[in-house]
């Protein structure tokens, strides 16, 4: 999107991690296999679907090296025990959804449906094509190119309203390889608020991964330069 729709919703501290006069928000889909508190065993695990919407940003720090990461805008899960035990533990601010999920060898289908459909989604990936082309209407010229907004992003970032200090959590992962995928975007009502009102939202990029060893870092609090 235009980085002038994004730089209203920014935190403070923050600043867009923009491409010329873009800026971007990520989908994130995502299952998750034994999800669960750290040192807890993995039978103690529960398996989730997660959705998420993110604004690639960065932490500018005077003096200290600049950090990468996301701003998050709205998060939904199909478990109910995971939004509870969600906003417990976290900032994401988990939100109660249906996800509808079509698997196949060749293609991957996925539909959440949220409350006043605020953040309905229907997408399908083709799998078949790996990697697959970039969308028509990327403002990327290559693949390569795209690979540099693929993540991963290490931190995701929210704010602590009682210290006014900015929220850092950090993500560790392995085999972190993103692959393009081609997709069919049927709808994404997220982008139908009236934050939205005045662009229209182009898709620069989708990729596809799996099996990838994942856990979050105790989060930390900074004071905003």
């Amino acid at each position: 999107l235009p980085r002038s729709a994004l730089q209203p919703m920014l935190m403070p501290g923050l600043e867009l991690d923009t491409f010329g006069d873009l800026a971007f928000v990520a989908i994130a889909l995502v299952e998750t296999k034994h999800l669960r508190p750290a040192g807890f065993p993995q039978w103690l695990g529960r398996d989730f679907f997660l959705s998420g919407y993110r604004i690639f940003t960065r932490f500018v720090r005077p003096g200290r090296a600049t950090l990468r990461g996301l701003q998050i805008l709205r998060s939904d899960t199909d478990k109910r025990a995971m939004k509870v035990l969600g906003n417990v533990f976290t900032h994401y601010g988990y939100r109660h959804a249906k996800v509808t999920r079509r698997v196949e060898a060749h293609g991957y289908e996925i539909e959440v449906k949220t409350p006043n459909a605020e953040a309905d989604l229907h997408v399908v990936a083709d799998l078949s094509r790996r990697p697959g082309p970039l969308p028509s209407g990327t403002p990327f010229g290559s693949v390569e190119e795209a690979r540099q907004y693929a993540g991963p992003l290490p931190y995701t970032f929210g704010h602590d309203a009682q210290s006014a200090k900015l929220v850092l959590v950090k993500g560790v992962r392995t085999t972190w390889k993103p692959e393009p995928v081609a997709v069919e975007v049927r709808r994404v009502s997220f982008f139908d608020s009236p934050a939205f009102s005045s662009v229209k939202p182009v898709l620069a990029n989708a990729f596809y991964l799996e099996h990838v060893p994942y856990r979050w870092t105790p989060g930390t609090l900074e004071s905003v330069p």
